[in-house]
């Protein structure tokens, strides 16, 4: 039901009659050519912000959004598709997930690597190496100007950490003794196998010459296996991990993994079968 003001209806017929001689006298202006392009651009632009803002408009946005990715993955990573552990890093910190997809937060660490067969890992924060157990328990740390990028390599008995820190390379024994800068020397490793290519907004994971998946937007990184059957592709578009295996050929995508790990997940190690 409308409410109705006294005399409104009166009022709106004087107001309309004003305004038509107003307009019946006005002088016209050439609206010059030029400027039809400007407003039309804006129309189009606001239209597309008002769909965009509206119910409808953010469903579409949200289709959109999904249909990027694996269409049946996972909701959660409940498990690992072969054994091992996954070693992550994010905003949050460093994370370690077992085979069974339980996973643990060792700290508010940035850089991390295993050290040789998984017992240990090595990560970093602002001023600080340090060298922790799996349930995140520090083994020992050293004070470094903000260390990164650490390395565990060597032996189960014998083994080294190499990092950055103030523009130089340094190594540290795995007890955390002996730390000293090398000089003109690099860090070597075997190079990955599978490598990402990114063409006409698709990218494609290419392991020997041959395309092993693809899908649109953009991979950040591919993690091989400790068995070497699987793949693990980042695919921040599409906020999933998914799990490539090679032969015989099978996918496994998993969703919602910065709702997991945190923003800017990060898998820094597959370690240990």
């Amino acid at each position: 039901m409308r409410f109705e003001a006294p005399h409104e209806r009166e009022s709106e017929a004087r107001a309309w009659a004003v305004v038509r001689v107003a307009y019946d006298e006005r002088e016209p202006v050439a609206w010059p050519r030029r400027h039809a392009r400007p407003l039309l651009a804006g129309a189009v632009v606001a239209a597309v912000v008002a769909a965009a803002l509206s119910p409808p408009g953010r469903s579409v946005v949200r289709s959109l959004r999904e249909s990027v990715g694996i269409e049946h993955a996972e909701p959660a990573l409940f498990s690992l598709p072969t054994p091992g552990q996954l070693l992550v890093t994010s905003h949050s910190g460093a994370w370690l997930v077992r085979r069974d997809g339980s996973k643990r937060l060792l700290g508010h660490y940035r850089d991390a690597s295993f050290s040789p067969h998984g017992l240990f890992v090595v990560a970093t924060r602002a001023n600080q190496l340090v060298a922790l157990d799996p349930e995140g328990r520090v083994r020992w740390s050293i004070a470094r100007p903000a260390p990164r990028s650490p390395v565990w390599t060597g032996t189960r008995s014998d083994t080294r950490i190499t990092y950055l820190s103030a523009g130089r390379l340094r190594v540290v024994a795995g007890d955390g003794t002996g730390d000293h800068a090398v000089s003109n020397e690099r860090r070597t490793g075997a190079r990955r196998a599978a490598r990402i290519i990114v063409r006409n907004g698709q990218s494609q994971v290419v392991l020997g010459g041959r395309t092993v998946f693809r899908g649109t937007g953009v991979f950040d990184q591919v993690v091989r296996s400790p068995n070497g059957r699987w793949l693990l592709v980042g695919w921040p578009t599409a906020n999933q991990w998914v799990f490539v295996r090679l032969r015989p050929r099978k996918i496994v995508g998993v969703a919602r993994i910065t709702q997991q790990f945190g923003r800017d997940p990060h898998v820094a190690g597959w370690c240990c079968a």
